[in-house]
């Protein structure tokens, strides 16, 4: 009887242990909290002939480091007339 009841506790125990690595194997939230926000942009201006990146910046006060992280896709060496660049907002 003792030997029985040893041999149903080990099952338990060996069934419980597997559900628990199948399950942390399949929870795959590795990264939560680490995603980054993604830019908002509130307010956008359009480039004019002989903008720069650094003009536009300066132009609105903003960072060169907050212009760029609002403006992730952007090519400050063609830059072109009638781009929207975003010159307010948060990143």
């Amino acid at each position: 009887m003792a030997s029985y009841k040893t041999s149903v506790f080990c099952n338990l125990a060996l069934f419980v242990a597997l559900l628990l690595i199948v399950s942390v194997a399949e929870s795959r939230n590795f990264a939560v909290g680490l995603v980054k926000a993604p830019p908002t942009c509130d307010s956008v201006y359009g480039a004019q002939e002989g903008d720069t990146c650094f003009d536009v910046s300066q132009k609105f006060n903003l960072s060169n480091e907050l212009f760029l992280a609002i403006n992730p896709n952007i090519d400050c060496d063609a830059v072109f007339v009638g781009q929207w660049l975003c010159v307010a907002g948060s990143a």
